[in-house]
């Protein structure tokens, strides 16, 4: 039997149905998705070759208004958009523990650059670590910039935002440094990786009854919680403990379409729309026509994104997420 990842992982375009997304944002699928056109005015998707630039109409259209406001706050032309959801949700074969339900997307901290990249570049483009790595959990403030800062802060300032996620390192400078609303950094979360990108949460839309709700974040900056503090101390560090050579090792658990909530079967099972049609024009709709760009498959390369796990929370109500596999350093 194949397992959910596998499955959704094979189907390369969306049902066609309404725009749902069905589940938690890390156990789930979506119904009725729409691609982000690969090139906008103010953004650019990458890793075209993933097939993970699909998502609810919702998140679509906020990444074009984001796009729209980064480009005004001097965000060199706009942003580099990476995974979204894959067509129609679902577990990913890598990468991510979430982005299943078409809410999540993630945005690099490198600006979208004057001209078009090649689909070829997309691919290939390095990742730039806003951390200093030859001191532990420290913002290199050669690259890290009061634009950053203003990026970031955008992206939890719309209502529609749950939260956002950020490196540790990127929270405490947050927290140092940031003189605009601070109830907003309540908003952004510290998780591990994310020192390349930060990652978007929507709420669930209105009228969306089967997505389920995460837990409120802070009303407050949350800068002096247990929780940021805990960041900065050895135990997210510490390597595995050693497994017992006595005991029977324990095989991963493989996530199938039944752990999945039921409506997900009905969502794989659906006739396919068209890339075309499928690509979102605005004001929630998919069609054809200028904002359409064919993606071209490529080789995935090999990125940090592809072994890094998204901190995100286990369940809803979780503070402080574990990741899985742990880092090593």
């Amino acid at each position: 039997e194949k397992t959910a990842k596998q499955l959704f992982g094979s189907v390369k375009l969306p049902n066609r149905g309404d725009a749902e997304p069905l589940g938690f944002y890390a156990k789930g699928c979506q119904s009725g998705a729409v691609a982000l056109p690969t090139d906008g005015p103010t953004w650019q998707a990458m890793r075209l070759s993933r097939n993970r630039r699909w998502g609810n109409p919702a998140m679509i259209s906020l990444l074009e208004q984001f796009s729209r406001d980064a480009a005004g706050l001097g965000w060199g032309t706009g942003i580099l958009v990476g995974d979204i959801s894959m067509p129609r949700g679902g577990p990913m074969p890598s990468g991510h523990a979430s982005h299943q339900i078409g809410l999540d997307a993630d945005i690099w901290f490198t600006p979208k650059p004057q001209r078009p990249l090649s689909p070829a570049q997309r691919e290939d483009i390095p990742f730039t670590s806003m951390l200093d790595k030859s001191k532990f959990l420290t913002v290199d403030s050669r690259r890290w910039s009061p634009t950053h800062a203003r990026l970031v802060m955008q992206a939890a300032s719309y209502p529609q935002v749950q939260r956002v996620f950020v490196n540790p390192a990127i929270k405490k400078k947050l927290c140092e440094t940031w003189t605009g609303d601070r109830s907003l950094l309540g908003k952004v979360r510290p998780v591990y990786g994310h020192d390349e990108h930060f990652h978007i949460r929507m709420n669930c839309p209105p009228g969306a009854a089967g997505c389920e709700r995460q837990a409120s974040t802070p009303s407050t900056d949350d800068c002096n919680s247990k929780a940021l503090a805990w960041w900065f101390t050895k135990e997210p560090w510490a390597p595995p403990k050693p497994a017992d050579p006595n005991k029977k090792p324990v095989k991963p658990r493989q996530v199938m379409l039944s752990n999945l909530p039921k409506a997900c079967a009905a969502v794989l099972s659906a006739p396919s729309r068209s890339e075309q049609d499928a690509t979102f024009q605005g004001g929630g709709q998919g069609g054809g026509g200028m904002a359409y760009s064919p993606s071209v498959p490529l080789p995935a390369a090999a990125s940090s994104l592809d072994t890094m796990t998204d901190g995100d929370m286990p369940g809803p109500g979780s503070d402080v997420p574990l990741p899985s596999p742990r880092p090593s350093r």
